[in-house]
């Protein structure tokens, strides 16, 4: 049984191919039949070669022109193919029935040329779907056990051994290992991962045995969803191919109206003979057809997409690669964008009684209790030092935290809140806080309620800027962006802070996300074509109404991916000035097809009303012009 499915699968896959082969081979015994003068013969292997090798092209053309009542390419082949075979029964010159034979199979074998080259596009496409196993290794009290994807459900336990593919998404519950996520972000270097840390399906796990929960169905993993825009951007033409449908349904109109003219009315203009008039009428069908022109952009745009899928960086769809291109101005946000969104222990600045150590100690005694983000900072900061969890613990929303920690009272906040519980802020401690403000660090104060109250210093934290930012905005510049800004909803101080570390000069601070909409709509009258970069629910209208939205896939929200345009799968900022260059080259390498398409269709005409050329003649320039824009297009794989 298994080699009828091979073979059945191999028909399936060569069709195109099969039948062109079919049609030469008849096309050869015909013509050697007629050379003979067993003409019985040769109008028995002639037709079928006709048939086998132009079935699949007259039934696409005879679709189109009953389903959607217009002329395509295809079936303008098979008039001038059949046109030729009539020509050559009519003035008994045989010679006219392998011409439209041989047009027939060179159309047939160009077909599956362009058939193979688009499968070197759909392969790099399809890769992504072979990246998640079939079944996951289950816990079950205690036992593993074996069950298909499809079957996991959110809470299980799964078992991913080294060397394995994770199956789905999930949190680490137990184990360290290194994980290579380059299918998923486009990382060469692996990503060390432990527990509460999260993985995703398709990224391929080193050393270490991990014990992982489902924190998401299966069908919502992060590789489920790049597969389903990755194939609905094949499915989705952008503008310029809309246009260029557009125009060839018009354009084949014309072909069919000036074919019928020139079949009519040389004889009567210029004396022509009637054989002569409509073999060049044929002829004229063929070379005006506009084939290549049609192949023009869709290869070049998906291979531009699968490319940036290897690296990373997921088109949405092929109107976005164009519009990349073509952008004036970028718009950054600020936290999770252009740093990483992850606060942390920047300074410890103690009194003179203290330590570092000891204001960092006291601090974490009260803030392990904190969800604050700043307080998770202070905690990580003094993970390496020894500190007993305060009791009696108190948090004030938005302004500090108190608690009683080895008998003493511990408060921690800022200067305000702390101020209720001391005598007075130490003059040096307020304008180091103050100088540490001003360069947009968050200060919080630190004190403990003994002898009347006493500070014991403050504790500076930060958002990192992410380190690839300054180089990004510099590259960005180098491309020719004319104008670069900054959007956030942070104070003034920061905002600035930020931006003179990564080099950008305009600032729009402490903006509402309709703000940033408005931003982005008044950038749009002035340069046409923005792009906005951003990560958060916040950033989301905005993100929608730039011309390209772009998101950070690691750290973006669930709603700031599903609304951008372009996703950069692993945060990396410099991928933004790759997703542009391979913008601009698949402009360039479009333009470029157009040239060679349209300079084939003029040239080929010229030889046709000149008489310098014949059907097959024309057929091989007309499909060889096809072949090259398409094998063209290609290139951007690379």
């Amino acid at each position: 049984m298994l080699y009828p499915q091979r073979f059945s699968q191999f028909t399936r896959e060569h069709a195109d191919t099969i039948a062109a082969l079919l049609c030469g081979f008849l096309l050869f015994l015909g013509w050697f039949a007629l050379h003979l003068g067993a003409f019985g013969l040769a109008f028995l292997l002639l037709p079928a070669a006709y048939v086998i090798g132009g079935y699949e092209s007259a039934r696409e053309g005879l679709t189109t022109l009953f389903k959607e009542k217009e002329l395509d390419v295809d079936l303008l082949m098979i008039v001038a193919a059949i046109g030729a075979a009539s020509l050559g029964l009519w003035r008994r010159e045989y010679h006219l029935i392998i011409d439209g034979a041989i047009l027939i199979l060179i159309f047939a074998i160009s077909g599956a040329l362009e058939g193979y080259a688009m499968q070197r596009t759909e392969r790099s496409i399809r890769s992504l779907m072979s990246l998640t196993p079939d079944t996951a290794r289950i816990l079950l009290q205690g036992k593993e056990e074996k069950i298909p994807i499809s079957q996991l459900k959110v809470d299980d336990e799964i078992v991913v051994k080294p060397g394995e593919l994770i199956p789905t998404d999930g949190i680490i519950l137990s184990g360290y290992s290194t994980l290579n996520q380059a299918a998923i972000t486009g990382e060469s270097l692996p990503v060390e991962k432990t527990v509460g840390e999260e993985v995703f399906a398709g990224t391929l796990n080193g050393y270490g045995a991990l014990q992982i929960k489902v924190h998401k169905p299966a069908q919502s993993s992060l590789i489920v969803r790049v597969i389903r825009l990755v194939e609905q951007a094949k499915t989705q033409a952008p503008p310029s191919q809309e246009f260029i449908d557009r125009f060839e349904k018009g354009y084949a109109k014309v072909i069919v109206v000036v074919g019928i003219l020139l079949a009519t009315l040389p004889p009567f203009l210029w004396s022509w003979d009637w054989e002569t008039t409509i073999y060049r009428a044929l002829t004229f069908l063929v070379v005006a057809s506009p084939c290549a022109l049609m192949a023009a952009i869709m290869p070049t745009l998906l291979s531009g997409i699968a490319n940036g899928a290897r690296q990373g960086i997921l088109f949405k769809n092929g109107a976005q690669l164009e519009k990349i291109g073509k952008v004036r101005a970028i718009a950054f946000d600020k936290t999770g964008t252009l740093t990483t969104g992850q606060v942390q222990v920047f300074q410890v600045i103690s009194g003179s009684e203290y330590t570092q150590a000891d204001v960092l100690k006291a601090a974490a005694s009260v803030e392990s209790y904190s969800e604050h983000p700043i307080g998770k900072a202070i905690v990580k900061a003094a993970s390496n030092l020894n500190w007993v969890s305060a009791i009696q613990v108190q948090a004030i929303p938005g302004q500090g935290i108190v608690g009683i920690a080895q008998e003493q009272q511990v408060i921690v906040g800022n200067a305000v809140f702390v101020q209720r519980y001391v005598i007075n802020l130490p003059e040096e401690l307020r304008e180091m806080a103050q100088s540490l403000e001003q360069q947009g660090k968050t200060v919080v104060w630190v004190a403990q309620g003994s002898r009347g109250g006493e500070v014991m210093g403050v504790i500076a934290i930060a958002d990192q800027v992410r380190s690839q930012a300054a180089a990004t905005i510099t590259r960005l510049k180098k491309l020719g962006v004319e104008q670069i800004i900054m959007l956030t909803g942070d104070n003034e101080e920061t905002a600035y802070s930020v931006a003179k570390a990564v080099g950008i000069d305009r600032v729009y601070a402490q903006l509402l996300p309709e703000d940033k909409l408005d931003v982005i709509r008044s950038l749009q009258q002035e340069y046409q074509t923005v792009a906005m970069v951003g990560d958060g629910i916040n950033d989301a209208p905005a993100l929608a109404q730039a011309s390209v939205g772009i998101a950070m896939g690691v750290s973006g929200s669930d709603v700031a991916l599903e609304t951008a345009d372009i996703v950069l799968m692993a945060d990396k900022l410099e991928k933004i000035a790759v997703a542009m260059h391979l913008g601009r080259r698949s402009q360039v390498i479009v333009k470029q097809n157009i040239v060679v398409a349209l300079g084939f269709i003029m040239l080929l005409l010229v030889g046709n009303f000149l008489g310098n050329i014949n059907l097959p003649i024309g057929v091989i320039g007309h499909e060889g012009s096809t072949v090259l824009v398409t094998l063209s297009g290609l290139r951007l794989l690379k």
